[in-house]
Parts: C-alpha cells; structure tokens; sequence
C-alpha cells in the first residue's frame, strides 16, 4: 500500500504518479515508496516502460522534504547512509545502478531541487510548456547532491550550469528543451498522451535489446574512445550478451527479411 505515490499498470508499461500535496516534497517514506515502485518495474518481465509523472498540473516535485530535515526526521550530514531512502537512493531512481528499462519522466510542473534531480534521472524528459528547472540550495546553505552537481554539468554548458547552482536562477521547458536537457515541450494538456504514445512504441522494441543500450552506456560513460570498445568486447555485460544470442534478435533479422512485423518475446 503506497502512500504518496499512486500506480498504474496498463498493458507493458508502468504508470507512477507523485501525488503528495502540496508540492510532492519526497521524504524518506515517499523515496521508499517510489523505490519499491521502481523495483517492481525492474523485476517483472511483462513490464517494458515506466512514466514518471505527478497530478495537476503546477508542480512535479519541489525535492527534499525540508520540513522532515528541520524537525530532525532527516539528518544532512551523511544523509546517504544515515536515512533510508530504499532501492535506488533518492527517490528511488537518483542512484539505480541496476534498471536497465528506460524511463519516462511526464512533467507537469515546476522541477525543483530534488525533483529536478529525479527527472534527470529518467531516459526521456517530456515537459508541459510551462514548467521550469531551479536549484534553490545554495541560499540554504546546501549544495544539490542527488544528482544535480553530478549530471547537470554533462548535459548542459558548464557556464549555465554554474549559473544554476550559483544564483539559483531558473531554466524554462524552452531553454531547457534547447539545451537538449529535455526531449520535448508540449501543451499540458498532451503531455500524457505524449508520453504514452513514446512508451507504447517503446515497448514494442525487442527487450533486451531496450534494456542493452542504458546497460552499456553506464558502462562506457567517461572511458577513451578505444576502451569503450574493449568494454563492450570484453566487459561485464550480462544484459547485452544475452541479446546477442536471443531468440529475438534472430527474430528481427528474419522478420526484415520476410517483410514483416516482428514478434519479440524477450528472451
């Protein structure tokens, strides 16, 4: 039984949606909640994607809980180790080292602190036209280290990144979009219909060729060009070297040649 969180299973694809008034701050539970969630995902075969998304339409999540920090609930001093934030760290996704499925964040409204660094954790970023990005941490005397120091610079100009963390100013879905920071921007009234429509076309890729390309990127991220090669020859990658001998891929190849849809069981 969750509690801020609600789920939705539709066909192949897993729907999770933020739903913690007001501003979907995550504390510990909600973060336990949203990892049991996610290793669901993970576990179950007949799921193939997941949508991250939040009700209404104002905010997706405005981050840590600061309520549960000032009453003493949450410690910062090594707050990795001394909460229990459940599978996957942070919002259940922030640290997942292990979901291979690829995940779409929906969002719906302002990404802040914690939930901007949760949306950065997804695979596709869809937003309404008018959410924003911000890192409110540095007048709290805090940095964002659940993802946002770690990732926002790989993904955006150093320089605005800096301006981001430094001075705390927002990104719109625009700039956002421009950067590449996000896939997309539509109405908020497509924004579903969007993501479901990506995820259902998604799902019908073969799956373990779905699930190889997050495993091997993970794994060649910041190698030399030749040794992501070697990696790739010779690294520790269970998921790719089993797609290699599907039954799937035989059946993609032999489908492209008979001219027909292929049929992918995963396996």
């Amino acid at each position: 039984m969750t509690k801020h969180i609600e789920i939705k299973r539709i066909d192949s694809v897993l729907e999770v949606t933020l739903n913690k008034p007001k501003v979907n701050a995550i504390d510990e539970q909600m973060s336990r909640e949203l990892g049991q969630a996610f290793m669901t995902f993970r576990d179950d075969n007949d799921l193939r994607v997941a949508i991250l998304t939040a009700e209404g339409d104002r905010i997706f999540s405005a981050g840590w809980d600061l309520k549960s920090l000032d009453s003493g609930d949450a410690k910062l001093d090594q707050w990795w180790e001394n909460g229990d934030y459940g599978y996957g760290g942070f919002a259940g996704l922030t640290e997942n080292w292990d979901l291979n499925k690829p995940v779409i964040a929906a969002l719906n409204g302002l990404a802040i602190g914690g939930g901007f660094e949760l949306a950065m954790a997804c695979d596709l970023i869809i937003a309404s036209e008018h959410v924003e990005f911000g890192l409110p941490e540095m007048p709290l005397g805090m940095i964002p280290d659940a993802g946002a120091i770690q990732r926002l610079p790989r993904r955006i100009p150093y320089n605005i990144a800096m301006e981001m963390f430094l001075m705390g100013r927002r990104m719109g879905a625009k700039e956002a979009e421009r950067y590449g920071l996000i896939n997309k921007v539509v109405k908020k009234e497509e924004l579903l219909t969007l993501a479901r429509n990506w995820a259902n076309q998604l799902s019908e890729a073969a799956p373990l060729a779905l699930q190889t390309v997050k495993e091997v990127l993970r794994k060649i991220e910041c190698l030399q060009l030749e040794n992501t090669f070697d990696t790739m020859r010779t690294g520790n990658l269970p998921v790719y070297r089993a797609m290699l001998k599907s039954e799937d891929a035989a059946e993609g190849v032999r489908a492209f040649v008979e001219k027909r849809k292929p049929v992918f069981k995963g396996r």
